[in-house]
């Protein structure tokens, strides 16, 4: 089953049962949504979530791009990626959490094929403010599936305040032999899917609140889910990698890890610029840098003379379609070039800056201050000029007041 196969049989599966398809919106989030970037299916449903009809009822189902810059440092392992798209349903004060995981484990088992017995759950096991989920469990257990109690890993909220409530997470064994274990105890149980039962509104002072209007949000990974109904390792090598998979270790050779950042923030910078955002010092422009910076330090690590002007249009133009974007490939391929080009600059300024006042490791908070005050050097990239220069970069913890003084020379 291919990447198109599959989200129509999700969207199919849901209409089926009376759900609408919504369109999915831009990485950039609704005006007052405090994150950055859209980061799940439900952030553009929030309000609806919380009471507000919806134009097209009250059973949803869509495909949304989306960002997660907390799982930057996990990129390159099998499953984590910056930008991905989320199959996602809603129920919005319909039907409740029972009925949603039946119509999960019937979708698994019968429209994607996983067999029953390489499932397994977790559910939330209650803490001070909320008591387990019984319903939860009682109905997993009814269709035979394994269960896990855990904590604050089965609760999902949408922030410090706003909506949240329980959730059972479903995971599928892809270890090659029969499963073992539970997901807390064994890393080859893989989350694809989370059903989450909003109840509550919780407060700033941590209280919550039963919500007017109950629901149901559900999210699933389209990358991982593809990689799982493929049989493959990671998410790199399902179909939705296959041009960036065939084109790029052709282009810089490189080892598996640095192969799949240089992949992943490439194509993630590529998303967020047909998105509208360009690169600055703050907020999404930031993220959009570091994302390009990154690959580029990677690339010159091994060759300098590498560029992002090697990177073939039509790599551009396929991640551009597939995520149903307008945005022209010459726009992208400028902005891309345009931040290689200040950012060879900043290195070279860089390195003679360190080299000028004889900064070495490790470096107390005072001079990372410094150097980004007044010479517009970030922590990061100290960091990497000090490890190209052999200091050791590493911040003193132990006691604050350590700190190397730059001796001018």
């Amino acid at each position: 089953m291919n990447v198109d196969q599959t989200v129509s049989t999700f969207i199919e599966f849901f209409r089926e049962r009376g759900h609408r398809r919504i369109t999915g919106g831009s990485l950039i989030p609704p005006p007052g949504d405090p994150v950055l970037f859209t980061t799940s299916g439900m952030h553009p449903l929030t309000p609806y979530l919380e009471g507000r009809p919806h134009p097209l009822g009250r059973r949803l189902v869509n495909l949304q791009r989306c960002l997660r810059t907390t799982d930057l440092d996990e990129v390159g392992d099998n499953t984590h990626l910056t930008v991905f798209e989320m199959l996602g349903s809603w129920s919005l004060g319909d039907y409740g959490g029972s009925q949603s995981l039946r119509w999960g484990y019937e979708l698994l088992r019968d429209g994607f094929g996983i067999r029953p017995d390489r499932l397994h759950v977790t559910v939330f096991g209650g803490d001070e403010q909320v008591g387990h989920d019984t319903e939860s469990v009682r109905t997993w257990s009814e269709m035979g599936v394994p269960v896990e109690l855990t904590g604050e890993d089965n609760w999902w909220s949408n922030g410090p305040t706003g909506p949240c409530g329980p959730d059972s997470e479903i995971f599928v064994w892809t270890g090659e032999e029969p499963p073992q274990g539970t997901p807390s105890s064994d890393q080859r149980w893989v989350e694809v899917w989370n059903h989450v039962q909003m109840r509550y509104h919780r407060h700033e002072d941590g209280s919550l609140d039963p919500l007017p209007q109950p629901g149901i949000d559900t999210g699933m990974g389209l990358e991982r889910l593809v990689t799982i109904l493929q049989g493959r390792r990671s998410v790199f090598d399902c179909d939705v990698f296959d041009p960036w998979m065939r084109t790029i270790p052709r282009l810089w050779d490189t080892d598996e890890s640095s192969l799949r950042v240089i992949i992943d923030h490439l194509r993630s910078g590529i998303v967020v610029i047909g998105d509208g955002t360009m690169p600055s010092t703050t907020g999404r422009g930031y993220v959009l840098r570091r994302l390009t910076r990154r690959v580029l330090t990677t690339l010159w690590r091994d060759d300098p003379s590498r560029t992002v002007s090697d990177l073939p249009r039509e790599l551009v133009d396929h991640t551009l379609g597939h995520f149903r974007q307008s945005c022209g490939v010459d726009h992208v391929r400028e902005v891309l070039l345009d931040e290689e080009r200040r950012f060879s600059k900043l290195l070279t300024r860089g390195r003679q800056v360190l080299s000028r006042l004889g900064f070495v490791g490790p470096l107390s908070e005072e001079n990372y201050d410094y150097l980004h005050h007044t010479h517009g050097l970030p922590r990061e990239l100290v960091i990497g000029l000090l490890t190209e220069l052999g200091s050791d970069p590493s911040t003193p913890t132990s006691d604050p007041r350590t700190r190397v003084n730059a001796q001018s020379r």
